[in-house]
């Protein structure tokens, strides 16, 4: 028995506290996983800038400095992935730690993302149009099948970045996973 009614009530404001603490985690956890309407809107104006990079980095190696497409072509990706990473780790889903280690995965896991996306564009693509979505868009024979295959693209590639590369910043960030 407690004789001290202030002994009594530190300890149930430690329970309490206690518990309040792990619903607080429990409720950052639910958050994390959660439909975030301003941080998709982030994902859509940076992607719409990445896909500026993009465009306009193959411009810059096919026309300025004379590049074969193809080089061009991979040198504009290069540059566009880098962009989305840093764009994404920044301003997307807040992931604000610079550890080499921590930053070394969370690339791998971005570049790896990609690399499954663009397979899927490459092959998504072709496969749609033979399939019969090979109409024209804007003038342009199998442009609907390069939209249905980038919308695709970019909700997984959003996927990804919000369930397997970002996902737990800041656990990961203070060393606490």
């Amino acid at each position: 028995m407690i004789k001290d009614g202030r002994l009594g009530a530190k300890m149930v404001d430690s329970e309490n506290t206690e518990v309040l603490e792990k619903k607080d985690e429990i409720m950052n956890d639910n958050h994390s996983q959660s439909m975030d309407f301003g941080e998709i809107i982030r994902y859509l104006v940076m992607g719409g800038l990445t896909t500026v990079v993009s465009w306009g980095t193959y411009a810059l190696f096919a026309r300025n400095l004379g590049m074969e497409i193809t080089v061009s072509n991979i040198l504009s990706w290069v540059c566009a992935v880098i962009f989305a990473y840093l764009t994404n780790k920044v301003w997307v889903f807040h992931s604000y730690s610079w550890k080499v280690g921590f930053v070394l995965r969370e690339v791998a896991l971005f570049i790896s993302a990609r690399l499954m996306t663009g397979v899927i564009e490459m092959a998504g693509v072709p496969l749609l149009v033979k399939a019969g979505l090979n109409q024209k868009l804007f003038g342009v024979k199998g442009m609907l099948a390069k939209v249905v295959v980038s919308i695709l693209v970019v909700i997984l590639n959003y996927v990804f970045s919000k369930l397997i590369i970002f996902r737990r910043k800041e656990k990961q960030a203070d060393g606490r996973v």
